[in-house]
């Protein structure tokens, strides 16, 4: 048996084990990520550093993974040495993976802040000026948020048209329908769910009540709109197609008997 000293407690571990497995049998926290017990480990994400006392006195970084025990070793599991090593191979690693959140986890665990994750957003502002200058609702604004620049909706000010999504270039804005009603998300959370309208002519949905409502008040002031309707653009298309093909037939002669 070896005998040897963590955190300045004296720990008894079997010859030719490592001093992750010596540190764990003994009930001392050292994390880690791509360690498996059935199999060698390897190292390769760097999380299970320790300080590892040197014959000079000073301290240095090792892997407790791939540490073998040795009689009188003497290391710490914490200490800024340690913490400073983590936090460098914690931010390798997010870097890679940086929607992991068992990587979230364990820093937030370890009191280590990452940076955020990712949400898709390039913060190019389009759907929050195609909302104020062609919609005219201003549902979207740019706003701080946990220390970073956010588009976040007014969900009172959304009517569902859905141009948000059709214009982000990176889809971080999406649209779904599922039985009558319209989703808006931005980072995978709804801000707007709406009720959908069918079309009188092929019975489909295709806008929101909000949406129809806005385009009739948009239209009302011009003379030349006539009575609204209900359609689709498809079905409208097909009816304005068939109406302009009768106003071009001539006149039906009437014979008499």
């Amino acid at each position: 048996m070896i005998t040897m000293y963590i955190n300045d407690q004296t720990v008894v571990a079997e010859a030719e084990t490592t001093v992750l497995k010596a540190a764990r049998d003994n009930n001392i926290h050292i994390p880690t990520l791509c360690h498996h017990p059935a199999l060698k480990p390897s190292g390769s994400c760097r999380v299970c550093a320790v300080a590892v006392e040197k014959a000079s006195g000073d301290r240095t970084i090792m892997l407790s993974c791939i540490l073998p025990v040795k009689q009188g070793l003497r290391l710490w599991t914490e200490g800024e040495e340690v913490r400073q090593a983590r936090i460098k191979a914690l931010m390798r690693l997010i870097a890679m993976a940086p929607m992991s959140e068992r990587i979230r986890h364990l820093a937030e665990k370890e009191g280590i802040d990452l940076p955020p994750a990712p949400d898709g957003c390039i913060r190019c502002r389009l759907c929050i000026r195609v909302c104020k200058e062609i919609i005219g609702k201003q549902a979207l604004r740019m706003d701080k948020e946990d220390g970073r620049q956010m588009v976040i909706a007014d969900p009172d000010r959304c009517i569902g048209c859905g141009t948000c999504a059709n214009i982000c270039p990176t889809q971080a804005i999406t649209v779904s329908e599922d039985g009558g009603m319209r989703s808006v998300s931005i980072r995978g959370s709804a801000f707007g769910r709406h009720p959908l309208k069918r079309c009188q002519g092929c019975g489909k949905y295709y806008a929101t009540e909000k949406q129809i409502q806005l385009m009739e008040e948009r239209t009302a002031p011009h003379p030349q709109v006539k009575e609204h309707h209900n359609y689709c653009a498809h079905c409208a298309k097909l009816f304005s197609n068939k109406l302009m093909v009768m106003e071009k037939q001539p006149p039906r002669l009437q014979t008499h008997k």
